[in-house]
């Protein structure tokens, strides 16, 4: 993972293991883990490269609540395989990662740091995961449900972040209000997949389960709508571009993504086993 504050170094756990999961659920909670480490890891990206040092601290506070929500989740999925954390988050190869494209874009769409992309996309992920949790502290599954809880309150404040850097950069400057238009074009494409029936919702279904996960296509109104709603707020007109078919919960990435998890890896791969 990167070496900014190495945010992202997940060997210090200390909370007592829970029960395992049934398989079924932990492909689910991979899935949704997957989402959180990969956005965590990409956020981290901006350590000492924001525009403002205000905004150095608020992304990496940002990015270990994500990587918080990633850790409960990667562990609950890991007692029904007996691995650990570090083992999904360190020791998977690309094709076994589950997280949607939306999550693990660069910071911009020509591979470097975009502030408005980033902003963009915060926008979008925390209206996503503020349903998705809300929704899923209902669940039938006791540790699905705690760790959802706790996580709603976090990805609230995420959310009023990324709604006033929108408002701010929106209506600000024609600079910076072209370059928000020019963000959103290259993001559209990627928000359709996050509501793409996820596999392992549907075999939760097929198990009698289907109390424990939250379908997403049944998040695609509610969240579009917030989005929608922010956006005209902020002067910024929805693009009228067709959505990617993306591919992230079948362990298809984009170009980048190897790029991502092979700094995200290295030290764990290099040096297994160790701690410090």
């Amino acid at each position: 993972m990167t070496d900014r504050l190495s945010i992202l170094h997940l060997a210090d756990a200390s909370a007592a293991a829970p029960a395992p999961a049934p398989e079924d659920v932990a492909r689910y909670a991979l899935g949704l883990g997957d989402d959180a480490l990969v956005l965590a890891q990409r956020l981290g990206e901006w350590i000492s490269c924001a525009p403002e040092l205000e905004e150095d601290v608020a992304l990496g506070n940002i990015a270990l609540d994500l990587l918080g929500h990633a850790r409960a989740l990667l562990t609950y999925a890991g007692s029904a395989w007996g691995e650990t954390e570090d083992d999904l988050a360190y020791f998977r190869d690309e094709p076994q990662f589950r997280s949607r494209w939306l999550f693990e874009l660069p910071n911009g769409a020509a591979g470097g740091l975009d502030f408005a992309f980033t902003v963009l996309r915060q926008l979008v992920a925390s209206l996503y995961f503020g349903a998705l949790y809300r929704r899923l502290a209902s669940s039938q599954d006791a540790m699905l449900a705690a760790i959802a809880t706790k996580a709603v309150k976090e990805v609230a404040y995420h959310a009023e972040h990324a709604t006033l850097w929108t408002l701010r950069l929106g209506l600000g400057t024609d600079e910076s209000h072209g370059r928000m238009t020019r963000a959103l074009w290259d993001l559209w494409p990627f928000v359709g997949e996050l509501f793409d029936s996820d596999p392992a919702v549907v075999a939760l279904a097929e198990n009698g389960r289907a109390g424990v996960a939250v379908p997403p296509e049944e998040l695609r109104d509610e969240v579009l709508t917030a989005v929608q709603a922010t956006l005209a707020d902020a002067g910024l007109p929805v693009p009228d571009a067709p959505f990617a078919a993306g591919g992230g919960r079948a362990g298809r990435h984009s170009e980048s993504f190897g790029r991502l998890i092979g700094e995200m890896q290295v030290l764990a791969r290099a040096h297994p086993g160790a701690t410090w």
